[in-house]
């Protein structure tokens, strides 16, 4: 059963790695939540280390770009690993052709343009019309607040056709904006192999931003055991299936996206209907708590 803590301190002392998501556990995509950033200034004062591990679908340069604007102090973390850092891996070894679509706002334009010095010696990656394009490189909708997945049913028709990958650089379904619920590059790559079509995604819950992560740890003289690193987020679709999959424990943070079905408080989740939920998604992280503090 999953035990629902007070606070990260209280089992903090057991882990020496964080994985911590962002959107939902560290922000709301507007502000940053001061709880939390002073949980995992704390866990590193305490000699652990934070990955934050976002599926964001931008390289981690614009994401930490993103958060200093936001006022998120240097104490709180030690790397930042995106979605989009393992994607732009892909892209540029080939996954989808070196004649891509991309379908996303023009904010994600960095995975194409901010390419790292050992990549640099990757064939070049040129953007084109759908009807001339070797594969596709989805980070979203081009516009987030009044796009729907079904927008794209004709062009994916086409793509499926021609036997077009997508990669799909943000597996997330959906996110919160302050109130506002958007759609993401998970949606539109659902539905895209609902009808048929290739996808291959590269955040959470799949393999590649895991190993992005430890690469980025060894590079630092970090190799800890799985039983030492423990996975917070607020997806039960991502970040508790990444984590169950990687074999580490996680923290459900349960004020995030699904703060509604706990009960009225989402600081302080009923044990009743998060035990049912969890069952009926077949996930049993190991612990839950309201908002990440």
């Amino acid at each position: 059963m999953t035990q629902i803590i007070p606070s990260l301190a209280e089992i903090g002392a057991r882990y020496d790695v964080l994985y911590c998501d962002l959107w939902g556990c560290l922000h709301d995509g507007l502000a940053l939540y001061p709880d939390a950033v002073a949980a995992l200034q704390a866990f590193r004062r305490g000699g652990g280390t934070v990955v934050l591990m976002t599926n964001a679908p931008r390289t981690h340069h614009a994401v930490a770009r993103r958060l200093e604007r936001m006022g998120l102090p240097e104490d709180a973390f030690d790397i930042i690993v995106a979605s989009g850092d393992a994607t732009q891996e892909a892209m540029l070894a080939g996954a989808a052709g070196r004649k891509v679509w991309h379908l996303g706002p023009e904010k994600d334009d960095d995975l194409f343009t901010e390419i790292p010095d050992w990549l640099k010696d990757r064939p070049a990656i040129e953007r084109v019309a759908l009807d001339q394009a070797e594969g596709i490189v989805c980070t979203g909708p081009f516009n987030e607040f009044t796009d729907q997945p079904e927008d794209y049913r004709a062009r994916f028709l086409a793509a499926k056709t021609r036997g077009l990958p997508m990669l799909c650089a943000n597996p997330d379904l959906l996110v919160d904006v302050g109130e506002t619920r958007i759609h993401c590059a998970g949606a539109l790559a659902a539905l895209y192999a609902e009808m048929g079509g290739e996808v291959l995604s590269f955040g959470k819950p799949h393999p590649p931003i895991y190993d992005l992560a430890r690469r980025k740890l060894a590079e630092r003289g970090l190799n800890p055991d799985n039983d030492a690193v423990l996975a917070v987020g607020d997806g039960i679709l991502t970040d508790i299936a990444g984590a169950q999959l990687e074999g580490i424990d996680a923290l459900f943070v349960t004020g995030g996206l699904e703060a509604s079905r706990f009960g009225p408080d989402p600081e302080a989740p009923q044990p009743a209907p998060l035990d049912d939920w969890l069952s009926s998604q077949g996930r049993s992280p190991r612990y839950a708590i309201g908002r990440l503090r």
